[in-house]
């Protein structure tokens, strides 16, 4: 042992002193660590591949390529799978195959011909307003046509008749003329103001003014004419059928429509005193006004329409009545398509008056009549080729089917005429039971679904139909 180097026992570890504690490993892994250790694993991945293929793999070596297109041959696999389920996604999804309800009954407008103030300057009314001199009114001063309008406006002219008890042809034909085509809106309404006035009855249901001019059909088909609306029923379908958006400015609503409906109505409500329209001329305008309602634009009149409607269907005489309903429920069957618009035309008859639930019925089954091509209308017939549309096959045309079944609830209980008639109403009430159940939640065909919960909803209604008409029958 060298003299000064240190003993033995100086070099051990003191028992009493605490063993110094390990060096503590830092937590915290940075980023730049865990790349490194990634790289370097990586590397040693790759070595091993490359021996492991420099052994059992070809002669030629590893060659990267051969993964690369393996790779891109499952990328175009698996894109190939993705249209194919994106394409079956979009026959299922109906809502873009189905158009929405709305048609254009109104084309090109073209103004009116031959308008004329009738001789209003020279009428009675204004000439003796002249031939008072305390009044000091000059009637070439004042051109009478610009008098009478602000009496119109202001409503004097109303009720300067009422005090008069009469209204000269001249005067009622120059307000007509305004509310059918004045671009003035204040006064096609005075107008219209106007003629209910005077078309109105008193208490006793006698008519308040003696009126020798009436609003006639041929005037009031000029002036729809003038806004453009369709008349031929034949060519009808094909032309209005389409996107219901308003195109250019000779394609926009007439802005008399209101006014014209207004005065229709009020010439119905005096049937009992005076017949204004013939039955054929009353079944036309009830088809316009039905027609109206696929409008879309006039979604915002829906009150004029419904007052208008159901003044043109009280209109017609008990004798006049089962004849004309069925004139214009064929006119209406022809002019609609068999879409979600004939199921718009069914929905707008609301009245709650017998007259209106036949209506409602009998436009169901003309349209159920022209869908199946039947000539005559035979509701056995029709009731049997619906419920033989079977469900499970694979073809059925499910929104056709949901038509149907709309358009045959309607035609046996919309009315009383086939409540009596227990067979129809038990097939049809199997045949709901049955698309109601053989139609599975999890059957996505188009528009499987929907029919599957109008058939449920159907069923429910019918079903609490019979068990009131039980309970009428039992008090009975």
């Amino acid at each position: 042992m060298a003299r000064n180097e240190p003993l033995d026992f100086e070099n051990e570890d003191d028992p009493l002193l605490p063993a110094p504690r390990p060096a503590k490993r830092s937590k915290v892994i940075g980023m730049d660590d865990l790349l490194l250790d990634y790289f370097q694993s990586g590397k040693k991945d790759k070595l091993k591949v490359k021996a492991a293929k420099s052994k059992h793999g070809p002669k030629g070596g590893y060659d990267s390529g051969e993964e690369d297109d393996r790779a891109t041959q499952q990328e175009i696999t698996v894109c190939k799978i993705f249209e194919e389920v994106q394409q079956k996604g979009k026959v299922m999804d109906a809502r873009d195959d189905v158009p929405p309800w709305g048609q254009q009954f109104f084309r090109c407008q073209n103004p009116p011909s031959n308008l004329s103030n009738g001789g209003v300057e020279n009428c009675h009314l204004l000439q003796s307003f002249s031939a008072i001199e305390d009044i000091g009114f000059d009637l070439e001063m004042h051109q009478g046509e610009g008098f009478l309008e602000g009496m119109l406006l202001d409503g004097w002219l109303l009720n300067l008749v009422r005090i008069c008890g009469f209204v000269e042809d001249s005067v009622a034909s120059w307000t007509l003329t305004n509310l059918l085509h004045s671009p003035n809106e204040k006064l096609q309404v005075s107008a219209a103001d106007f003629w209910d006035g005077i078309l109105s009855l008193d208490e006793a249901g006698e008519p308040l003014v003696n009126l020798g001019y009436f609003p006639s059909y041929s005037v009031l088909k000029r002036a729809m004419l003038s806004y453009g609306y369709l008349f031929d029923t034949s060519g009808t379908k094909a032309s209005i059928s389409g996107s219901t958006a308003a195109g250019g400015p000779d394609d926009s609503l007439p802005h008399n429509i209101i006014a014209w409906l207004r005065v229709v109505s009020a010439c119905c409500k005096i049937r009992k005193v005076h017949s204004i329209f013939s039955p054929s001329e009353a079944e036309e305008l009830l088809a316009i006004a039905i027609s109206l309602f696929l409008d879309r634009r006039l979604e915002g009149l829906l009150l004029v329409l419904g007052d208008c409607l159901n003044s043109l269907i009280l209109y017609f005489n008990t004798s006049e009545w089962e004849t004309s309903c069925v004139m214009v429920a064929e006119s209406i069957a022809q002019r609609v398509t068999l879409d979600l618009n004939c199921l718009r035309v069914v929905d707008c008859i609301t009245g709650t008056n017998k007259r209106s639930k036949i209506l409602r019925s009998q436009v169901a089954l003309q349209l159920l009549k022209i869908s199946f091509g039947l000539k005559v209308a035979n509701v056995e017939k029709i009731l049997k080729l619906v419920t033989s549309i079977n469900v499970k096959e694979k073809e059925c045309d499910f929104f056709r089917l949901y038509v149907y079944l709309v358009l045959m609830d309607n035609l046996l209980f919309s009315s009383d005429a086939f409540r009596d008639k227990t067979g129809m109403v038990d097939a049809w009430r199997n045949y709901l039971r049955n698309c109601s159940t053989q139609i599975g939640c999890t059957d996505w065909r188009f528009y499987a679904p929907k029919a599957r919960n109008k058939a449920s909803y159907l069923l429910q209604g019918s079903i609490l139909k019979k068990s009131s008409g039980d309970g009428k029958s039992c008090v009975r």
